[in-house]
């Protein structure tokens, strides 16, 4: 009876595609795979509990919650111990002095990041910058799912895991100097990303969303953190035996040069 109905629905959202008032979309795999996919947040506002009663809906019915990686109990990527030369060693004078205006507007020691990887840099300022917006990671959405799921009893399936993204960070060229600069470079324009990714799950509009957003990776890093993750993620949600899932990765993941849903949809 549930393959019947799963494959009822597939027939029926291809001919009338449901549109969310939260970002997601349904793909259905042959093979009787039923794929929810949800553009997730990996920090968001009080405002988004509780969760969008249809997504719980889908973690009602599913036979598994799949997400980028099982955070509720990771351990921190900035216990790093690695020291590299200073920070006026490693960047521009002018990167440099952006950099220091940033510390200064986020009240963040130039001392505490001056001597560790450029990857590290970035996320602690990226996440200084999300706080500063009001954004908390126990209310990001994955990790909401992950609370729902554990209270369900429902399996979790990692795509990479924490270890795998602490290693990938770790393994960027330059020791991530990249993704510093792409952070330095597109400050403003990852807080205004962050703000429209948010509102998306507080419009409570079905509308459908324009489905661009500005990149703010370069080239090389965009291969690495984006195109080359969602082609082993296709991989690994093609893989799946029969069921329905809710799969939650970060919503830059579903739109750009070689998103996830489009790697999906290729049969």
């Amino acid at each position: 009876m549930g393959k019947l109905l799963r494959k009822a629905a597939a027939l029926w959202h291809t001919l009338a595609p449901v549109h969310y008032t939260y970002p997601a979309m349904d793909i259905f795999l042959p093979g009787d795979r039923a794929l929810h996919l949800v553009g997730s947040i990996h920090m968001g506002t009080r405002d988004i509990q509780p969760l969008p009663a249809p997504l719980l809906q889908h973690i009602n019915n599913a036979d598994a919650l799949i997400v980028e990686a099982d955070i509720r109990h990771a351990a921190s990527p900035f216990s790093h111990s690695e020291t590299h030369p200073p920070l006026s060693e490693r960047l521009s004078h002018e990167s440099l002095r952006i950099l220091t205006r940033i510390c200064d507007e986020l009240a963040l020691s130039n001392e505490i990041i001056d001597r560790v990887p450029g990857w590290q840099v970035a996320l602690m300022i990226q996440v200084q910058q999300a706080q500063r917006l009001g954004l908390r990671p126990d209310y990001g959405i994955d990790y909401q799912l992950l609370q729902v799921a554990a209270a369900r009893g429902l399996p979790i399936i990692e795509l990479e895991g924490p270890d795998e993204q602490l290693k990938l960070l770790r393994t960027l060229p330059n020791n991530g100097m990249l993704l510093l600069q792409d952070t330095l470079d597109h400050w403003h324009t990852n807080a205004q990303l962050l703000q429209t990714m948010v509102s998306w799950w507080l419009e409570n509009s079905t509308e459908q969303r324009q489905m661009t957003l500005e990149n703010t990776f370069s080239h090389e890093l965009n291969e690495v953190l984006m195109s080359q993750r969602n082609q082993r993620w296709n991989t690994m949600l093609r893989a799946l035996s029969a069921g329905h899932y809710v799969v939650a990765v970060g919503a830059m993941h579903l739109y750009g040069a070689d998103n996830l849903p489009a790697l999906l949809k290729v049969r």
